[in-house]
């Protein structure tokens, strides 16, 4: 998986992205060669609760010429050179006048910055304090915006499969940054591919839901016309993103006590690396639109290093050499072994609840008596034939014994077939 994971970073990271355009439905024609997008087109002007989608913008060409007839802060060689979401411009400027329309990092000054104007119409670049500092103070500068801001749509993405209850997960991501590795395209493939892996599951009980588009709006347009089923339907979500550096996982929870909180905790404490906690605060990804208190969904958000606490974010330096593709493998399999758990949890109720049943002639207790014979085997078929009495669920016997929900797998299967347990 992981070198197919890199084959496809490498041909979606140059892509210049944003909240509408061509290379956002130009992402969606990649990433429909692993997850079964169907894709909608929400027109400009539509109304999602208290915001309305954007005019469409594209670009093509943008730059900056010097007084000494040097090119620079150039889209076509970094789109990060130009703000998000640019009106058309071209004239030509003093240094004075031209210094207002850039923008850089004094505090990281060999970084291009990502800025964007989304809803405040202006023009603008970014560069390094660097270059910035080398320009010319005399002469004019030729500017060329050469943009498109019109009606037109928004792209975005769903896949769903079907399992056999009403009740649902959520998975999603965005895909409304420029070049950015960590903070945009680690996300992506990473709903992509655990969708891979879910699709190859029988049998499932939940419906999982896979969505993928523009950060913010794209969210509160699904809200708007999903939110109220989701209220109904939704047992736990995820937002993932920031997940292909080597930092420690890092679990931001959901607004209220969730089942996916438990979840992903049952996992997480048993794992050998360390992880992070965060409670959830407004301030952050899609989880605060998923989390707003007129829905207040159960969903976390999932990151290695969280957004905002890595230098390189929303910099030019957010850039392949921060991934560590077996760190997004390792996070993929992480959330495929949530689904599975999530999948094996339940309420069991014992079917030869009075006394211990004779575990001995279903062959599933030892022949004889030593005391290492009491292994963790034998001690979880027995948790699980105590505690299975409609009351607890699989999550809480294997907190209870302090094990992730996955180690008792075999042990359930073995009750089930037995006929001892039913689901």
């Amino acid at each position: 998986m992981k070198n197919q994971i890199e084959n496809y970073f490498d041909r979606l990271f140059p892509i210049n992205r944003s909240l509408t355009g061509n290379g956002v439905r130009q992402t969606f024609d990649i990433l429909k060669e692993i997850i079964d997008f169907v894709i909608t087109e929400v027109p400009s002007g539509t109304n999602a609760f208290d915001w309305i989608v954007p005019r469409e913008w594209n670009v093509n060409q943008a730059y900056i010429i010097t007084p000494n007839g040097e090119k620079i802060a150039d889209f076509s060689v970094n789109n990060l050179h130009l703000i998000g979401y640019s009106i058309p411009f071209e004239g030509t400027l003093s240094f004075e006048e031209l210094s207002s329309h850039i923008m850089t990092r004094h505090d990281f000054p060999e970084v291009i910055p990502y800025v964007t104007s989304y809803y405040v119409e202006r023009w603008g670049f970014c560069m390094s304090y660097n270059d910035f500092l080398a320009l010319p103070k005399e002469g004019l500068y030729k500017v060329v915006v050469d943009t498109t801001l019109k009606d037109g749509s928004m792209t975005v993405g769903e896949a769903v499969i079907k399992g056999s209850s009403d009740k649902e997960i959520l998975f999603t991501s965005y895909c409304c940054h420029p070049s950015m590795a960590n903070n945009e395209v680690s996300g992506m493939l990473a709903l992509s591919f655990l969708y891979q892996l879910i699709k190859k599951k029988k049998n499932l009980e939940y419906t999982y839901r896979f969505y993928l588009a523009p950060e913010t709006i794209g969210a509160i347009y699904y809200l708007s016309q999903n939110g109220f089923h989701f209220k109904e339907n939704l047992i736990g979500g995820a937002v993932l993103t920031c997940c292909g550096d080597e930092g420690s996982i890092t679990l931001k929870k959901s607004r209220s006590d969730s089942y996916f909180n438990e979840v992903f905790n049952n996992i997480l404490q048993f794992k050998e690396e360390e992880f992070k906690e965060r409670d959830f605060s407004p301030m952050g990804s899609d989880e605060r639109q998923y989390c707003s208190p007129g829905f207040d969904l159960p969903v976390v958000c999932l990151s290695r290093t969280m957004y905002g606490e890595y230098k390189e974010y929303h910099t030019s330096k957010d850039d392949k050499s921060l991934i560590d593709f077996q760190s997004l493998e390792d996070y993929i399999l992480l959330l495929n072994e949530v689904v599975d758990s999530i999948e094996l949890d339940g309420k069991y109720i014992n079917q030869n609840p009075y006394g211990e049943p004779q575990l001995g002639k279903r062959g599933l207790y030892p022949t004889l008596m030593a005391i290492e014979d009491r292994g963790e085997s034998l001690a979880k078929l027995l948790y699980l034939l105590n505690y299975s009495d409609g009351k607890h669920s699989l999550l809480d016997i294997s907190n209870i014994m302090r094990k992730p929900i996955m180690s008792f797998e075999k042990e359930i299967n073995n009750l089930l077939e037995s006929k001892l347990l039913v689901k």
